[in-house]
């Protein structure tokens, strides 16, 4: 069996759907979502994206760079919005796939969209199309891939950057397998980024657009692929999984589209801190508990979230959105875990500091079998009078089952840009223009 025919075999029977519409809202949501997030992004890297552009030759371009009310070249505005995009770590992404989707995709098709005055229509299903790519090669290479190290949004972003770019430039059937196979050789990641409190978790969202952006255009232009990129020792499967055989899936897993499955965050940590920050508020609210009271707090979670995410020593703001304990030690002291809760300001107070080293990170065997169907964490608050609070959360805000309200996503948007400063008529049109996207998607190049 040639594994790569029968991927884009059956990625290609699968772009003959028609969208459905409430795909198409979802799709609409996302873009705010991503809009969103960039912004803010663009606003706490600012000193850093000018150091990058002042050390940078040949940056002149009409592509926009978000948030910061300037163009530059293509390539540098995949590089720089592509930083942006997860410099906060509160994009989307899905749990089953251990992969966000939109923010490789949306930084490598909104400057094509603007460049090429591509029909809205064309750039939606591209949408869904490099979603549904990720999505897929991400299914089918977990979880062995993150075993070995690899972060999926750097490798299979990669190719769903590339196979969105085919479909939105209507790219032939040897077109499309040279820019995916071209997307396979240069997939990289590495979850080394999360160590040390390093910056450097948003590089893979920004290789991954470049990259796949670099591979469609190699695609494109006729340079020949090997025959099956993925099948083989040097393969990309056997690379990235260690195994010699892998059953292929195939697009709409469980029969939803791969947009569909996006989780949407309401808090500004990695995911994987999202159900214990969830619990953590619920038994504040419930229980009206102090930080004096505690005596200690265990986390029981599954076995993904504990590795690399168990951490108290906070190292800067990228290690406290890394950090379990961090996540719900602030949760539990104000309630909620927004940009703010992620400051420095807040990371140095005393009392957070003193209630993070009380927190205990365990990984649960039952929801470690359980993920990633269900991505559960158990908080118990153990309190110097001997009482034990506890509190279970199955799904967290933003998953498909515990959606978002479209009004909480307007919400997450307007937080986001006031922390960035942007005006709140502005603000306001961002909004408008993605709530009616297909009629004036235009416009948001003169807005963002």
């Amino acid at each position: 069996m040639n594994y790569t025919d029968t991927f884009l075999d059956n990625l290609e029977r699968f772009s003959e759907k028609t969208i459905p519409e409430h795909v198409a809202v979802k799709v609409r949501q996302l873009i705010l979502d991503y809009l969103g997030v960039t912004i803010a992004g663009a606003a706490s890297t600012k000193d850093k994206t000018s150091a990058i552009l002042n050390a940078a030759i040949d940056i002149e371009g009409v592509s926009p760079l978000i948030g910061l009310n300037k163009t530059v070249n293509i390539e540098k505005a995949l590089l720089i919005n592509g930083l942006n995009a997860h410099a906060l770590d509160f994009d989307d992404g899905t749990n089953t796939g251990i992969i966000h989707l939109g923010s490789p995709i949306f930084t490598a098709l909104l400057p094509l969209l603007r460049h090429k005055k591509i029909p809205v229509t064309e750039f939606l299903k591209a949408v869904v199309m490099g979603y549904e790519t990720s999505f897929t090669m991400a299914i089918t290479i977990q979880p062995e891939h993150k075993e070995r190290g690899y972060h999926a949004t750097g490798t299979c972003g990669t190719i769903g950057v590339a196979m969105a770019i085919a479909y939105l430039l209507k790219f032939n059937k040897r077109q499309k397998k040279d820019g995916f196979s071209a997307a396979a050789l240069a997939a990289s990641g590495s979850l080394k980024a999360l160590e040390d409190g390093s910056d450097y978790k948003p590089y893979n969202v920004a290789k991954a657009a470049l990259n796949g952006y670099y591979s469609s255009l190699l695609g494109y232009s006729g340079y020949r692929a090997p025959d099956d990129v993925l099948e083989g020792f040097q393969g990309f499967i056997k690379q990235m999984t260690g195994l010699d055989e892998v059953e292929i899936k195939a697009p709409l897993y469980l029969d939803t589209y791969a947009v569909e499955k996006a989780y949407i965050k309401p808090f500004a940590a990695c995911r994987y801190c999202h159900p214990a920050i969830g619990a953590m508020i619920d038994i504040k609210n419930e229980y009206k508990l102090i930080p004096a009271d505690v005596q200690k707090i265990v986390v029981r979670t599954y076995k993904w979230a504990v590795k690399k995410h168990d951490h108290t020593e906070i190292m800067g703001i990228t290690s406290a959105k890394m950090s379990i304990p961090y996540s719900a030690a602030v949760a539990f002291i104000y309630g909620k875990a927004g940009m703010r809760e992620f400051d420095n300001e807040i990371i140095q107070t005393q009392e957070v500091r003193e209630l993070t080293k009380k927190v205990e990170v365990y990984e649960d065997e039952t929801m470690t079998a359980a993920f990633p169907k269900v991505t559960t964490a158990l908080c118990e608050v153990y309190t110097k009078n001997g009482n034990c609070y506890t509190k279970q959360v199955d799904f967290p805000k933003g998953e498909p089952e515990n959606p978002l309200t479209e009004e909480e996503v307007e919400d997450k948007f307007r937080m986001l840009t006031r922390y960035a400063g942007m005006p709140e008529e502005r603000i306001q049109q961002i909004i408008d223009i993605c709530s009616d996207f297909e009629h004036r998607y235009m416009e948001l190049f003169d807005v963002i």
